[in-house]
C-alpha cells in the first residue's frame, strides 16, 4: 500500500510539474511573441496580463522609480493599495509631479452610466456606491497628499472605458470590459518609445487640460456629490 501511494504521489508530483513547467514556458513564450510583434509593428508594448490584477507587483516596481507619475482611472482603487503606498509615505525618492484624474462622482455625470453597466452582473452595487468610492478614493489622495506641493487632483467627465497609469519610463493601459471589473479586464504594458505609450501620454494629457481647473488641488477639491 505504502508503494501503491507513493507511486500515486510521484506521478502526481510529477504531473504537476509538467503542467507548471508548460505554463511558464507558455507565458514566456507569449511574452516573447508580444515583445517581437511590438518591436516590428512599433507598439512598444512589452507585456500583456490578461487581468489588472497581475500587473500589481510590476508596477508596485515601476513606480517606485518613477520621476513622475500620471493616473486616469474608473474607480482609483489602486491608489489606495500597496502599489502606490511608497508614494504617499514619502518611501521613494523625490517626484517632480503626481496627476491624478478621478471620474466626476456627482448625479448626472457618466460615473453613473458606469455604475448602471457593472450593476448588470455585480448585484451587490447598490445605486449611488460607485460615485461613493470615487469620492472616498479621492478625499484619501487628498488625506495622503497633504505634505507634497507636487500632487495635483482633478475629476473628468467622459466614457470611462480604461485605466491609464504612467511614468516618465513605461503605461500601463486596462481597457475596461463592459461586464467585469477593471481588476479582471486585460492590461497592457507599454514602454517609450512606441505608439501605445505616446497614445496613452496625449489620452491622459487630453483628458487633464479639458478637467475643471476650479477642482485642480487636492487641499480643495470639491467632492461633493
Amino acid at each position: 500500500m505504502n508503494d501503491f501511494t507513493l507511486g500515486v504521489v510521484s506521478s502526481m508530483a510529477a504531473t504537476a510539474l509538467s503542467v507548471a513547467v508548460g505554463w511558464v514556458l507558455s507565458a514566456r513564450a507569449r511574452d516573447w511573441a508580444v515583445a517581437v510583434l511590438s518591436h516590428y509593428s512599433g507598439l512598444g508594448v512589452r507585456k500583456l496580463y490578461r487581468q489588472q490584477r497581475r500587473a500589481a507587483d510590476e508596477l508596485a516596481t515601476d513606480l517606485a522609480r518613477a520621476r513622475w507619475i500620471c493616473v486616469l482611472t474608473g474607480r482609483g482603487n489602486e491608489l489606495t493599495r500597496d502599489a502606490f503606498a511608497p508614494i504617499w509615505s514619502g518611501a521613494v525618492r523625490p517626484l517632480d509631479a503626481v496627476k491624478v484624474l478621478l471620474p466626476d462622482p456627482r448625479p448626472g455625470s457618466w460615473l453613473v452610466r458606469r455604475e448602471e453597466s457593472l450593476r448588470r452582473f455585480d448585484r451587490g452595487l447598490r445605486p449611488g456606491m460607485l460615485l461613493e468610492q470615487v469620492r472616498n478614493n479621492a478625499e484619501y489622495v487628498r488625506e495622503a497628499a497633504q505634505h507634497m506641493d507636487v500632487v495635483e487632483l482633478r475629476f473628468y467627465d467622459m466614457p470611462n472605458l480604461y485605466r491609464i497609469i504612467l511614468t516618465d519610463e513605461v503605461a500601463y493601459i486596462t481597457l475596461y470590459d463592459e461586464t467585469e471589473h477593471g481588476r479582471n479586464s486585460p492590461c497592457l504594458v507599454a514602454r517609450p518609445p512606441g505608439l501605445l505609450y505616446g497614445l496613452a501620454l496625449r489620452i491622459f494629457t487630453s483628458a487633464w487640460e479639458s478637467s475643471g481647473s476650479a477642482r485642480t488641488s487636492p487641499a480643495n477639491s470639491d467632492l461633493g456629490g
